[in-house]
Order: structure tokens, then sequence, then C-alpha cells
């Protein structure tokens, strides 16, 4: 059974007294969502919101840290330092950190084990540009991520993938329904290859490229995704709290694996 989760990414928004705002907003409005709800705040805001989420169904989630426990790494974080504040998940090698902060596979990796390691849950951010795609080499890019990006994780379910087509991050632009699940399915199968197939079937696997109210229900129906990776809508109560309810309308509130079908 994979349970779908959304989560909200605010990036570099939210002063702490305006995400605590927010997140008191949205708490009755998601209270009896089907999915699992996170909200990956900005670091300073973390201690105010996990104060804020205290009670609530929604989890608390960061944007990066660091692999090492500790160290001269100016501008950086822990997962011990994620951990005494509560925070459940966090984002690592998202396409802004790749193209602004020069992440590389070998980075997420780093990073990816020292958040399993911490007892964090790694939501990890792979995705093509449209250069990428439009040459057909959206497959070969996918599979060097998760093979480098993902190396040396015993159980790949203990982790989040979110599939972030890097064209359609903060353009409007989106993947059709069939688009994403087509590639997340790809990346399910080298999930499979690489790892184990049983294991592949329980990783959730999110879409992360402009899903809002208006397009989540297509997009969530489709039987290879399993949740959401939200940056701009996250921003709105109302808005993440439409995607969060996209199945009150009778659809599954988890989706089963392939070998329980």
């Amino acid at each position: 059974m994979r349970k779908p989760i959304i989560a909200g990414n605010w990036k570099m928004n939210n002063t702490a007294r305006a995400g605590v705002a927010l997140v008191e907003e949205l708490k009755p409005l998601v209270k009896n969502a089907n999915c699992e709800v996170v909200v990956c705040v900005p670091a300073i805001d973390i201690p105010a919101v996990s104060e804020a989420v205290k009670g609530s169904n929604i989890a608390l989630g960061a944007q990066n840290v660091h692999f090492a426990p500790k160290g001269a790494y100016t501008g950086e974080i822990s997962a011990e330092m994620l951990n005494e504040y509560g925070v459940k998940y966090v984002i690592i090698g998202h396409s802004e950190r790749r193209q602004y902060f020069g992440e590389t596979d070998e980075t997420v990796n780093k990073r990816t084990l020292a958040a399993l390691e911490a007892g964090l849950i790694p939501i990890v951010c792979i995705g093509e540009s449209l250069e990428e795609r439009e040459t057909g080499k959206t497959e070969a890019v996918l599979a060097k991520q998760i093979k480098e990006g993902m190396k040396g994780i015993d159980d790949i379910s203990k982790i989040v993938i979110a599939y972030e087509p890097v064209w359609a991050i903060g353009t409007g632009k989106t993947a059709t329904a069939e688009q994403a699940n087509e590639t997340i399915g790809f990346i399910r199968k080298t999930c499979a290859e690489v790892f184990c197939p049983k294991c592949a079937e329980k990783v959730r696997i999110q879409y992360g490229g402009s899903m809002n109210a208006g397009n989540c229900k297509q997009l969530m129906a489709m039987p290879e995704i399993d949740g959401g990776l939200i940056g701009g809508a996250s921003l709105k109560a109302h808005d993440f709290s439409e995607i969060a309810n996209y199945d009150k309308g009778g659809m599954a509130g988890m989706k089963l694996s392939k070998e329980l079908l």
C-alpha cells in the first residue's frame, strides 16, 4: 500500500510569523485529508512552524540537510539540528539547488544517506531539462540520477522520490498526466532494476512540476503518481488544501502496489 503524500515547498518565502499564520489557516482545511500532508519550510522558520504543527496531521519538512554531522560548513544545517525540532522530511537535490548552488548527484547521495542515518525521510528530487527531454535524453538522465544519487540505500522504500521536470517548475507549464505517469513508471522500473522490485513498488513517487488545484485530480488519478511536491500553490492555504483534499470525491486514500492488484 502506498499512501499519497502532498508536500508543500515554500522555497525562500514566508517569515516565521507569516509561516505560522499560514499553518494555522491550513490546519482546519486539511484535517480530514486522506494523504500525508507536509510543509517544507525555510530553515529559519523551522522552530516556529514546529510549534504550530503540533497536534495536527501536518508533518514538518526542511529544504536541505548537510551530509556532515557538524563542522566548518558555514550556512549549512545538520540532521541533528533538524531532529531537535521534530522535522520528519527533508527535500534533497531540488533542481534549484542543482542549478544555483552546485548540487550534484554525488552530494545528493551523501545528503540522502546522512538523512536516512539520522531517521529523516528524504524527498529526493530528480528530473530533466527541456533540452534533455527534446533531445530524447530523459530516461538516460533520470537513470543516472537514480543510480548515482541513491546508491548505497538499503531500502529504497524509505525515501520519497519527487520527479520534477525542470522545464515545468515555476513556469506554469506542466507535463500531461499521461506524460508524468509514463515517466514516473520508468523511474519505478529503474528502481526495481537497481534495487529490488518489491521495494520499487512500495516507494512513493511524487510529481513536482507545477501541480495545482486545477490539474491535481488528473495527475493523482494516474496509477504511478503517489503525490505532489507543490511550489507556488503551497503558499496559499486554500489552494494547497484543494490539492491535499483531492480525493474527497471518492478516490481511494491508498494506492495499491502492482503486486497486490
